[in-house]
């Protein structure tokens, strides 16, 4: 008895151990059985509530944060178009300042226009006969350009701002007028053209190389010609090889050539100035008459040019051969054009002219008397 009663206090208490887990267990379960379906509903809608109205929140703090950045940059926009506006108004002032000098400038402009209107008109008798008289002036421009220089670009010219000058009047007595004026016109405008602007430069050019051409007592030596080259002769002595190095450069002071020509002239450096500036007026003259349609003097002056070139100068050297072909070319063309007569169109504005200031004086003769009755 004494063994168990010593071993009973080492004994576990299991069943004061598993009652409290199994009132635990029983509680809960009694509290889960105890809640009805009805609480149970309530409760998952009551944290279904505090969910969305934690999630709401946080929605409404997002949107606070993003409206609060859209004031922040609505205020930044607004500044800055407060500053374009600002800037915009001290332009439209600056421009306001601008127009307002140009419309001082504009009325300034309209007085001074109106007084020089006033003012041709004062001094213009009538329209008509100041046109006449301009038209009248074109065609004897004309007239003279194609009779004394025979230039038929500047007669056509003015025949053209003539006609241009009645077109602009609008006037249907003017058809007559114009039409003769167009028959004039058509003539000058059929004529052969003559290159005078190519002529003349061909002729400038000329006058430039005539400086450089070298003249015929000057010639050079051909350049088909090959010297000889002599062979070195072995077991030459010195002395020998001396004697014949003398030889051959005693042999190049004297060279002769045949020029072609019976006789050469040799001129001092005087009159060879002068026959160069001589050539040279030539040449000049020849323009002259290109310019005066002179189509005898033109040719003879060319003639002339070509003669001395010939003569005086070197026509195998590749400046003077140039010169020469060039001089050829320019005499065998044509400048002499049969120039028409234009004199109808200025008779027949003359003829208006006329019979319009016999219409006035006799409208002013049949005024007088009408006055004096009264």
């Amino acid at each position: 008895m004494s063994e168990n009663t010593t071993r009973e206090p080492h004994q576990p208490d299991t069943g004061a151990v598993t009652a409290p887990r199994l009132t635990h267990k029983t509680s809960m379960s009694d509290l889960f059985a105890r809640i009805s379906i009805t609480q149970l509903t309530l409760i998952v809608l009551v944290v279904i509530f505090i969910w969305q109205w934690l999630e709401g929140q946080s929605a409404i703090s997002d949107m606070r944060q993003e409206l609060a950045q859209k004031i922040a940059e609505m205020d930044g926009g607004s500044k800055a178009n407060a500053i374009l506006i600002a800037k915009n108004q001290d332009e439209v002032r600056a421009m306001a300042v601008k127009v307002a000098a140009l419309e001082a400038y504009h009325a300034e402009a309209q007085n001074q226009r109106v007084a020089l209107e006033t003012l041709y008109n004062s001094l213009s008798i009538s329209r008509d006969e100041t046109a006449m008289a301009d038209v009248e002036q074109l065609l004897l421009i004309a007239g003279q350009q194609l009779q004394l220089s025979g230039n038929v670009k500047a007669a056509l010219i003015a025949m053209e701002n003539a006609d241009a000058r009645l077109q602009r009047m609008e006037r249907l007595a003017f058809n007559g007028l114009r039409n003769s004026i167009g028959q004039d016109i058509d003539k000058l405008r059929a004529l052969p053209k003559v290159d005078v602007a190519g002529i003349n430069l061909q002729i400038n050019r000329l006058l430039s190389a005539v400086d450089a051409l070298p003249l015929v007592d000057r010639h050079r030596p051909s350049e088909n010609r090959v010297a000889k080259k002599e062979t070195p002769i072995v077991d030459e002595a010195v002395w020998q090889k001396l004697l014949r190095t003398i030889w051959l450069e005693v042999k190049q002071l004297v060279r002769i050539e045949n020029t072609g020509l019976a006789q050469i002239s040799l001129l001092p450096p005087k009159q060879e100035f002068f026959l160069r500036e001589n050539l040279k007026m030539r040449l000049m003259l020849a323009r002259l008459a290109l310019l005066s349609r002179d189509q005898d003097s033109y040719r003879q002056e060319l003639k002339t040019a070509q003669l001395w070139t010939k003569q005086f100068f070197d026509v195998n050297s590749p400046e003077g051969s140039r010169l020469l072909d060039e001089l050829n070319k320019l005499a065998t063309a044509s400048i002499n054009i049969e120039l028409p007569d234009i004199s109808a169109s200025l008779q027949a504005v003359r003829n208006y002219r006329l019979s319009h200031e016999n219409a006035a004086d006799i409208g002013t003769q049949r005024a007088i008397p009408q006055k004096a009755a009264r």
